[in-house]
């Protein structure tokens, strides 16, 4: 058994191939995932698993280079992605942003259900 943080086998497999400037989305339980896209389903139910429960795991394995929001997005809500390690935030609107979202390598849907509560993570590297 793994001795990190997340546990998730697929999710793990998935980061641990990721190269330096691939895309990983992290959604809420709304967010559209584009045909041809990956999908991760994590949601259980509403609220399970939360959107910071999920990032916080993935930032445990994944070095983050920059990161996308949604501009709609409640300010409050941005800062609480931006205290996290997700590299330099840009900010774009929501429609540009589900467009991004077509050259993830996957989106990881989450129970949130929190308007805009959405991230795009470009990974960085480690040395």
């Amino acid at each position: 058994m793994k001795k990190t943080t997340l546990l998730h086998a697929e999710l793990s497999g998935l980061i641990a191939a990721m190269g330096h400037g691939d895309l990983l989305v992290i959604g809420d339980a709304g967010l559209p995932v584009p045909p041809g896209v990956r999908v991760i389903d994590l949601a259980l139910t509403r609220g399970v698993p939360g959107i910071f429960e999920v990032l916080d795991a993935v930032l445990s394995e994944l070095v983050v280079e920059r990161s996308l929001l949604a501009q709609e997005a409640d300010p409050a809500l941005r800062a609480r992605f931006a205290e996290r390690a997700v590299g330099a935030v840009t900010l774009i609107d929501h429609e540009g942003f589900k467009v991004h979202s077509r050259t993830a390598r996957a989106v990881v849907r989450t129970g949130e259900c929190t308007p805009y509560a959405n991230i795009a993570l470009h990974a960085g590297v480690a040395f």
